[in-house]
């Protein structure tokens, strides 16, 4: 033991302030300085001269630890085992080191972001290193991840690059909130596996540096999923070649989303495109007024296509075609709410010639929602093509039809206050996968239009779960499994009332609310005040 002492003070010699001495290792649980210890380490009696001074003077550990705190991170991690030690601080002379080729983005962003020295791959092992692994957990969730903080190093193994990155998201925030990562070993991983912030850029332009700066944030609250709906009827705001007439003249080019998307990419987000239709197209309608639904007065019908027309599908197909290759993610949004055929008390009457095209179709009982189902399940067989899991707003789906919606479309549910509203009961019931867009909890809506209010991270910490779907009140809880997951969301009804500043402050409270409960639904471990008081210390 004497042995060990020398070598525990000199290394403390070699490593300078700040790091200090451990309290105990495997073999060994006594806290350093306690009794034990001093014992083990030979001190003499005072007076003793000769060897037996030289034996006394010998360094020997004297700090003892306490117990360590669960870090607090936003959100929360789900389990730390505490241990006793002084835990882990970053210093310039210290190395990010990989065990994976593949781990080298992951390396590399938080060496940036904390100023350590990236080594790359790396087998030796030196004080003070940040080691990044993968590990052979088979069958364990993707973005899992253990972190263990012991001995003056710490290590995030996972069995994917995704678990390691929120691992050093966990770091990163424990850095940043308190300076130490604490001793002790964090296991981690999400209770739901899609996790988003949807963003209307089709009647609001948001600049590509504020949408990258919402894509940084994003990455560091572990979502993994960026909705961006850029067709609306204010304006197509994405570039194309197969239809430039119908892009804005204030737009993204194609440039721009490319950098968007790699850099989600390497924030391990999805960028999840929506071109809403056969509804909101009123932008690629003003460049296309033949193909603009008009009733049997010939009047036209606000953002509505007509389905009727080969022509319509025809120029729909060439955009989902397009950005399937701008878009390379596996998720794709088709939108399908409030196609206004569909509000009026006939449609048949009002609409003889979708009202016909369903006869024609689907046969003599068919209307303009088989017509309309029709529609989106045409439009899934084209983005099906490029191998995407789909989406449809909830009421893009209709009762009593005779042609029944693709069985793969996931529910986007958002509002049960549509004519004809179905509850979330029935499509879960029925076997759906649904995904929580919950309008009273999860929509900011600019200018507060119809009733909306702007979200409260409050309501959402404390009242809102992924199972309330709809309202206030949650789903049974045997229906959690085929909820996968959901969204905030940024829709810009009155597009001035705010700045592109103003909308980052206004939903970064509701962000981190949102990405707590979608971490861990369970009762949050912090109340709203010191929650709060957590998100503005992380900033």
């Amino acid at each position: 033991m004497v042995t060990r002492a020398l070598l525990a003070g000199g290394l403390v010699a070699a490593l300078g302030a700040g790091v200090g001495v451990w309290a105990s290792s495997d073999d060994d649980p006594s806290p350093a300085g306690s009794a034990a210890s001093r014992q083990a380490g030979g001190t003499s009696a005072a007076g003793d001269g000769g060897a037996s001074a030289a034996v006394a003077a010998t360094p020997a550990p004297t700090r003892s630890y306490a117990l360590s705190t669960t870090p607090r991170t936003i959100p929360a991690v789900r389990a730390h085992t505490p241990a006793r030690g002084p835990g882990w601080k970053p210093q310039s002379a210290r190395r990010v080191v990989v065990g994976a080729p593949a781990l080298a983005d992951e390396g590399r962003l938080i060496a940036g972001e904390l100023g350590l020295a990236y080594a790359g791959q790396r087998s030796d092992v030196r004080a003070g290193d940040l080691r990044l692994a993968l590990n052979a957990d088979a069958g364990a969730n993707p973005e899992s991840y253990t972190m263990t903080v012991r001995g003056g190093r710490v290590t995030i193994s996972a069995p994917t690059d995704t678990g390691v990155f929120y691992g050093t998201r966990t770091l990163k925030q424990e850095v940043h909130g308190g300076g130490t990562a604490p001793e002790g070993v964090v296991r981690d991983q999400p209770a739901k596996p899609q996790r988003g912030f949807t963003l209307d850029i089709a009647r609001k332009y948001f600049s590509p540096a504020w949408i990258e700066d919402r894509v940084r944030e994003l990455g560091d609250l572990k979502y993994n999923q960026l909705g961006l709906h850029f067709s609306d009827d204010q304006s197509f705001r994405i570039e194309s070649d197969s239809h430039p007439e119908i892009v804005a003249r204030q737009h993204l080019s194609k440039a721009e989303v490319k950098k968007i998307v790699d850099l989600a990419a390497s924030r391990h987000i999805t960028v999840v495109p929506e071109i809403d239709s056969p509804g909101h197209l009123g932008a690629v309608l003003a460049a296309h007024p033949e193909l603009q639904l008009r009733n049997a007065s010939g009047v036209a019908t606000r953002g509505a296509i007509d389905i009727s027309k080969n022509a319509s599908a025809n120029l729909l197909d060439d955009l989902l075609d397009e950005y399937a290759g701008v878009f390379p993610g596996a998720y794709w949004h088709l939108g399908g709410d409030e196609y206004q055929a569909l509000t009026v008390s006939s449609p048949a009457t009002s609409y003889p010639q979708l009202a016909a095209a369903a006869r024609a179709r689907y046969g003599s009982g068919a209307g303009v929602a088989d017509l309309t189902t029709g529609w989106l399940n045409d439009r899934a067989d084209t983005v099906r093509a490029h191998d995407r899991t789909m989406r449809v707003w909830n009421d893009g789906f209709f009762r009593g039809t005779s042609v029944k919606p693709a069985s793969d479309l996931v529910v986007a549910y958002w509002t049960g206050k549509e004519i004809g509203a179905r509850p979330p009961a029935e499509y879960l019931s029925a076997g759906r996968k649904v995904l929580n867009y919950n309008d009273e909890y999860l929509y900011y809506v600019l200018g507060e239009p119809n009733d909306f209010a702007y979200p409260t991270g409050r309501r959402i910490y404390e009242q809102w779960t992924p199972r309330v779907l709809r309202g206030t009140t949650p789903v049974a809880a045997r229906y959690d499994a085929q909820i996968l997951g959901g969204s905030l969301s940024v829709w810009c009804d009155l597009a001035n009332s705010q700045t592109q500043a103003q909308v980052a402050a206004g939903i970064r409270v509701p962000l981190r609310a949102t990405s707590q409960k979608l971490w861990d639904a369970g009762t949050p471990p912090l109340t709203w005040t010191q929650f709060t008081a957590l998100a503005n210390r992380l900033g």
